[in-house]
């Protein structure tokens, strides 16, 4: 972490304490509400096994999302905010979940959208998913979106049109600009870092401050296979090597599984589908083209080799939107001076600590 990172802490107050809603997102039983998973262990040494790139040291505790944001938790962001859709938060490819992929590749048309329908007409737009794909991660939302979402969520999850106080500041500023974009002192939720996603997915939690990493986001240095029910060490992902069942993990119309599917096969610090399902946005630039920004965890339709701790590459433009692309979130532990406990559904407890900006 940076000396600039530390300033923060010394700028900022006390957070504010604020009401929670009982269900943060008021979903019908058995959808997720948002959870987090405590990564520990600050100051780790960082990986270096692979050609001589250091990465996965954080020397600060953190939250990570334990699933990957789902469409029932995009919906009700649509709701919120896009009545009226000016920076284009619901992608028309979302309506239709239509699609076929088999044996590596795409066979026949279709956007493979999580089924986010739109209705009326604008300012008046609603939005609704059904059921069975409310609790898949949702796709098709680009880096503004996800950052967009994470200002909602530092914000209070208000309703109303897409400005300040609600999508267009809060955690992040100069959203569309990829050079200025940054994150703001005492931002509450955030995309990780390549560091804070790296160590969440491989760093072993039970090696402390040592560089221990594990090959995969599975708690495993074994290949993980593809199939379920899951018995450890699975992962929502094509099986191109034939260790699995030869394809996708389920076939269509959904290919991505709910969050948590894989109940055996956490990462060592908890978090579910680091490795597989969709790939997930990092906050980080991609070093050769720092305009765009970083991808990892691989998807649905990449092989195992994909999801390994060596695998450098995936990265694209902030502005795309793809069928296999999604996001989780972050947010920070409370110094013991400077934290609010909020209760969320099920008597998860959440905690809030200003992050510092890199």
């Amino acid at each position: 972490m940076s000396v600039k990172r530390l300033a923060i802490l010394l700028l900022c107050g006390p957070l504010i304490a604020q009401t929670a809603r009982a269900d943060v997102f008021h979903m019908a039983p058995g959808l997720t509400s948002l959870q987090f998973v405590t990564v520990g262990n600050p100051g780790n040494a960082p990986d270096t096994r692979y050609n001589n790139i250091a990465v996965g040291s954080v020397d600060h505790v953190y939250q990570m999302g334990k699933y990957e944001i789902t469409a029932g938790q995009y919906t009700e962001f649509l709701n919120a905010v896009a009545k009226d859709d000016p920076t284009g938060l619901y992608n028309p490819y979302l309506s239709d979940p239509s699609g076929l992929f088999t044996n590596g590749g795409f066979v026949s048309g279709g956007a493979f959208g999580a089924d986010i329908q739109r209705s009326g007409t604008s300012p008046n737009f609603s939005y609704s998913v059904a059921p069975d794909w409310a609790n898949r991660p949702v796709n098709y939302v680009s880096f503004w979106d996800a950052a967009r979402f994470c200002n909602w969520l530092h914000n209070g999850q208000p309703t109303g049109p897409q400005e300040p106080g609600t999508t267009e500041n809060g955690a992040y500023h100069d959203l569309g600009d990829p050079l200025l974009f940054g994150l703001n002192p005492g931002a509450r939720f955030f995309i990780s870092t390549q560091d804070e996603w790296y160590k969440a997915a491989y760093h072993n939690k039970s090696a402390g401050l040592t560089a221990d990493y594990f090959d995969y986001p599975t708690s495993s240095n074994s290949p993980p296979t593809n199939a379920l029910p899951d018995q450890g060490n699975h992962a929502n992902l094509f099986d191109g090597f034939g260790t699995g069942n030869g394809d996708t993990t389920i076939g269509g119309p959904y290919y991505r599984t709910e969050v948590g599917a894989f109940a055996n096969s956490p990462s060592p610090y908890g978090t579910f589908d680091q490795g597989g399902n969709v790939w997930e946005w990092i906050e980080t630039p991609y070093a050769p083209f720092p305009a765009y920004r970083g991808l990892e965890g691989g998807s649905f339709i990449n092989s195992s080799d994909i999801l390994l701790a060596s695998f450098r590459g995936g990265f694209d433009d902030p502005a795309n939107a793809s069928l296999n692309v999604g996001f989780r979130i972050a947010t920070a532990i409370p110094e013991p001076s400077t934290f609010v406990l909020v209760v969320l559904s099920g008597g998860l407890i959440m905690s809030f600590r200003k992050r510092f900006i890199a």
